[in-house]
């Protein structure tokens, strides 16, 4: 048994003037064409013009600039390393990055560790951590950063940064880790 289809919509002759329907419509459509769409179901151009007008810019990522958060973070490192994360990278452990429950892929926060007051910006990558008690899963740099990678866990608070805020911080560390190698270098 053989199936076939064609771009006729059910009921339209297949002969119009003896031409075929489908070399007669192939020759004045402007564009392919839903089932039942037509030229006249499209905008005006004036109407999309305008929509667009009003547009807000694109951001490279959500804004969570009022969020906070304190509780116990842990790291993770080594055997997860390579691995793909919940937005589809694959994990870096000495990228400073983070797994959070609900906060949006690809939002930024400060972590600080309230004992040392060492703090880290990182970029929400994963989803997790799935341990009983835990508010934040961080790469192994970043909890190098905050001296939690000997302990495996401790207190923090988290802090959501607006985009603005976070590219701010993160020129300001590149900045300051360009310095520390210049003095190291002399």
């Amino acid at each position: 048994m053989a199936l076939a289809g064609c771009a006729v919509p059910p009921g339209a002759g297949t002969q119009v003037s003896g031409v075929s329907a489908t070399t007669r419509d192939a020759n004045t459509a402007l564009a392919p064409q839903a089932f039942g769409s037509s030229p006249t179901n499209l905008p005006a151009p004036a109407v999309e013009k305008s929509k667009f007008a009003d547009a807000e810019p694109l951001t490279d990522g959500p804004n969570i600039g009022d969020f906070h958060q304190a509780g116990r973070a842990s790291w993770y490192g080594r055997g997860f390393h390579g691995r793909k994360t919940a937005n589809g990278e694959r994990f870096d452990m000495h990228a400073l990055t983070a797994a959070h429950r609900t906060l949006p892929l690809g939002s930024y926060v400060r972590v600080t560790n309230p004992s040392t007051n060492d703090a880290v910006v990182v970029r929400i990558n994963d989803r997790g951590p799935y341990a009983r008690g835990r508010i934040i899963d961080l790469s192994l740099a970043a909890a190098k950063v905050l001296h939690l990678q000997r302990l495996g866990t401790g207190a923090v608070k988290i802090e959501g940064l607006t985009q603005r805020e976070a590219k701010a911080e993160i020129n300001e560390m590149l900045a300051s880790n360009q310095g520390d190698s210049a003095s190291t270098e002399k």
